[in-house]
């Protein structure tokens, strides 16, 4: 965000996980104040919220000049049974009808710009198809559970800005996607998933984090694709990750062992199947990427 503008208070949600500390982190850096909406007892300077139970005091949201909304339960903590599935689509959606009704309520007192999380699962398994903002909602657990949470945000839109962040796979060491597949490629064990041709679209933690401060500080709403400008196949992603490790990457992951570790739909959806996103609103509106390939960001964040 723009220091010129004076410091800002923001409130975030989600702000222990993985994305969410390292924005906490940046906004300080900025010269600007986060503000955590938190689920237990707070700590000075927090913000207490019950989503489940439909708990926020509207007066302390009414402080905040911006609000970014990343509370989700994990996608891949647990196998996908029925009782899970309820609490990836509850943890998301609940929070964000609460957020979005708060902010009705307050109508001209509200905080000026909502930023509420989504992800790329919004488009469903879309094989070679190349995927925009504008592209459909696809088939699937995850791209309903999307579509209900972006859907959610509608009642803030009369008196705030409100953009979508749907989110790729996000990079770092230190947790996610990337941090499980190291200790493998390390020890020379990792591989393609399957026949390696699914795409693969990531992004890094600091280009996550930057792009969340540009569209906080821009003018940018509606759904936000926050990928890096060049996805990769499975193939070419595994190969460049052995590369920056100097390891080869010589034995292929089979289906079935994920599906059987994981349970088949959590599996499918998270390694096998094909989106090939693009980050168009980010490029147009001139957002610069700091790892814009994939080599580049293992370069970066495996040194």
């Amino acid at each position: 965000m723009d220091t010129q503008a004076g410091s800002k208070q923001v409130g975030i949600t989600g702000s222990s996980g993985l994305i969410g500390t390292a924005l906490v982190d940046a906004l300080r850096a900025a010269g600007h104040t986060p503000v955590p909406i938190v689920r237990r007892t707070p700590r000075d300077g927090e913000i207490e919220w019950q989503p489940q139970d439909g708990v926020l005091d509207p007066t302390d949201v009414a402080g905040l000049d911006a609000v970014v909304n990343l509370a989700g339960a994990g996608i891949g903590d647990h196998r996908w049974t029925d009782e899970y599935r309820r609490t990836i689509r509850e943890s998301r959606v609940a929070g964000t009808t609460l957020l979005a009704s708060t902010f009705a309520a307050l109508g001209d007192d509200a905080p000026a710009v909502l930023v509420n999380g989504s992800a790329i699962g919004y488009y469903g398994p879309s094989g070679d198809t190349v995927l925009t903002e504008a592209s459909p909602n696809g088939d699937g657990f995850l791209a309903d559970v999307c579509r209900d949470w972006e859907n959610a945000t509608a009642a803030a839109e009369p008196v705030a800005r409100v953009a979508m962040l749907r989110t790729g796979i996000v990079l770092t060491p230190d947790g996610g996607a990337l941090a499980k597949m190291l200790p493998l490629f390390k020890f020379a064990l990792g591989g393609r998933f399957g026949d390696g041709r699914q795409w693969m679209s990531w992004i890094s933690l600091p280009d996550e984090v930057a792009a969340i401060l540009h569209v906080l500080d821009g003018d940018v709403e509606g759904p936000v694709n926050l990928t890096a400008p060049e996805p990769v196949t499975n193939r070419d992603f595994t190969a460049a990750l052995a590369d920056a490790l100097n390891r080869p990457a010589l034995l292929p992951v089979p289906k079935f062992g994920p599906k059987l570790l994981l349970g088949g739909d959590l599996a499918q959806a998270l390694l096998f199947d094909s989106q090939r996103v693009l980050p168009g609103v980010l490029e147009e509106t001139g957002f610069a990427f700091t790892h814009p390939t994939v080599g580049e960001a293992f370069a970066a964040l495996l040194d």
